[in-house]
């Protein structure tokens, strides 16, 4: 069984820093790239930065300086490192891992960021 599981999520005053991390089971990890989504209710989802099996990264050019993905592969584990966040940051986060190989993709469940004063 596959499972995404992101933890990290919470409640941070602007310019602040969090660290999402999402762990994955069920998959063979290294062959998936991982992507961060974020959904804000009422928007579409839209992604925020990603990177993929050869650890080639690209982000949205909102948190472009700010965020920074990673993964460990020993680990089975996607992170998203936030700083400087800002209230527009405020969304739900969401780990999304696809195939290029298998032409698969997964999500988690979600973890809500605030960035509030």
């Amino acid at each position: 069984q596959v499972q995404l599981v992101e933890s990290g999520g919470g409640l941070v005053h602007p310019g602040g820093s969090l660290r999402l991390s999402c762990a994955a089971s069920g998959i063979v990890f290294r062959t998936y790239d991982g992507n961060w989504y974020r959904q804000v209710p009422g928007q579409q989802r839209e992604l925020v930065a990603r990177i993929t099996t050869a650890d080639y990264t690209t982000y949205d050019d909102s948190v472009s300086g700010r965020f920074t993905i990673s993964r460990d592969n020993d680990r089975n584990m996607f992170y998203l490192q936030m700083n400087s966040l800002e209230p527009e940051d405020t969304a739900d986060y969401y780990c999304y891992a696809h195939s290029p190989i298998w032409h698969t993709g997964y999500w988690g469940q979600g973890t809500q960021v605030t960035v509030s004063s």
